[in-house]
């Protein structure tokens, strides 16, 4: 008889536990409306932009107070947030290109090849860039439905010294076991509070950068920290103890924004304003449902070519899709749902480069 009341009470909590995350998730899905965030959004102020973000130990955005996630809207997303999409949605994954070591070894002048996730290889003046490196089969629990399109063998048998630029500290953007593997003598950017970390994983020669930072790398070229709609969080590192950044590299030959992740903000034409004449802006369009959990640090592809408008930037290369399964919306979506809106908005299908996996894009020159 204690044995069945013990049972009966467990099952008592767990239905009122269960009935309390879905009241939350089922308040906040309710209550989340487009235009009303479009509205917060404009009410921001671009001076904000450069206010100081970090207080009491942590890091924040200082235009938008985003309220943290706790662990009942984390499992109100999960069980309760079930969208449907069709069998294509579901099957869809980017295009795996064969031999792209083979074909690096050939290739001449400067380039952009899509590794995977947010993972890019830049070669632009003689100089190789890497973004975000992740080679790993998973993002510490998210497999890896599509392959890299080159092991870290290959890699590091091809290119000898690379400049690293990490976005931040989430496990699909700075993975340890990738990092520990490319050459122990590459420079390494990162947002600030993330150098002893990155120092861990093999590397030596680590520079920290805060927002609106410059540094002149060479050849007439400079890396620019910029703000960036996000947070951070790692078993390692409390969260929000690091800061999160997207990064502007200029050099003679082209002017490139990688965006890292980012909800939408005003950040993109102040960007575009104080830097014009961007050629190759590196959006992110992931996990961007459901909609009311995932707005403030997520762009949906509305937002993202919004963002690249607002830039100003020639081309826009959609990022860290087709890779892990990270939102609500299968891993391949973003892909299908950037072609729908460029194709319902009439846009210029020219300026969109939506890269298959081992794609090799030479780089236009201005």
């Amino acid at each position: 008889m204690k044995y069945l009341k013990t049972i009966c009470f467990l099952i008592s909590a767990t239905l009122l536990f269960l009935l309390t995350v879905s009241s939350c998730a089922s308040r906040d899905k309710k209550n989340f409306s487009e235009t009303e965030w479009a509205k917060k959004v404009e009410e921001t102020k671009i001076e904000n932009l450069y206010a100081p973000h970090f207080k009491d130990s942590k890091f924040f955005t200082p235009w938008m107070m985003i309220p943290d996630k706790s662990f009942l809207d984390v499992l109100g997303w999960k069980l309760f947030s079930k969208s449907n999409y069709s069998k294509e949605e579901q099957a869809f994954l980017p295009r795996v290109l064969p031999d792209t070591a083979q074909r690096l070894r050939q290739t001449q002048g400067d380039f952009i090849l899509w590794i995977g996730h947010n993972t890019f290889l830049i070669r632009i003046n003689g100089i190789y860039w890497m973004t975000d490196p992740i080679f790993s089969n998973r993002a510490l629990l998210p497999p890896r439905l599509t392959p890299p399109a080159l092991t870290l063998k290959e890699f590091n048998d091809i290119v000898k010294n690379v400049n690293i630029v990490i976005s931040h500290n989430h496990y699909d953007h700075l993975d340890r076991s990738s990092m520990k593997n490319l050459p122990r003598q590459a420079m390494v950017f990162v947002p600030k509070g993330l150098k002893e970390d990155v120092m861990s994983m093999n590397k030596k020669n680590v520079r920290e950068m805060d927002w609106w930072e410059e540094i002149t790398i060479g050849k007439d070229s400079k890396l620019i920290c910029l703000p960036a709609q996000h947070w951070s969080l790692r078993i390692s590192q409390k969260r929000n103890r690091s800061l999160w950044a997207s990064y502007l590299l200029v050099t003679p030959s082209a002017t490139l924004f990688f965006g890292g992740d980012s909800g939408y903000f005003k950040g993109f034409r102040e960007f575009g304003k104080k830097y014009p004449d961007i050629d190759y802006a590196f959006m992110a369009t992931t996990a961007y449902h459901p909609r009311w959990f995932m707005h403030h640090q997520h762009m949906n592809v509305k937002e993202a070519v919004k963002g690249f408008e607002e830039l100003g930037a020639r081309f826009f290369i959609p990022t860290q899709w087709g890779t892990f399964h990270l939102g609500s919306e299968p891993a391949g979506y973003p892909g299908l749902d950037l072609n729908r809106h460029i194709k319902e908005n009439r846009l210029d299908p020219a300026r969109f480069n939506i890269m298959d996996i081992g794609q090799i894009l030479p780089i236009k020159k201005k």
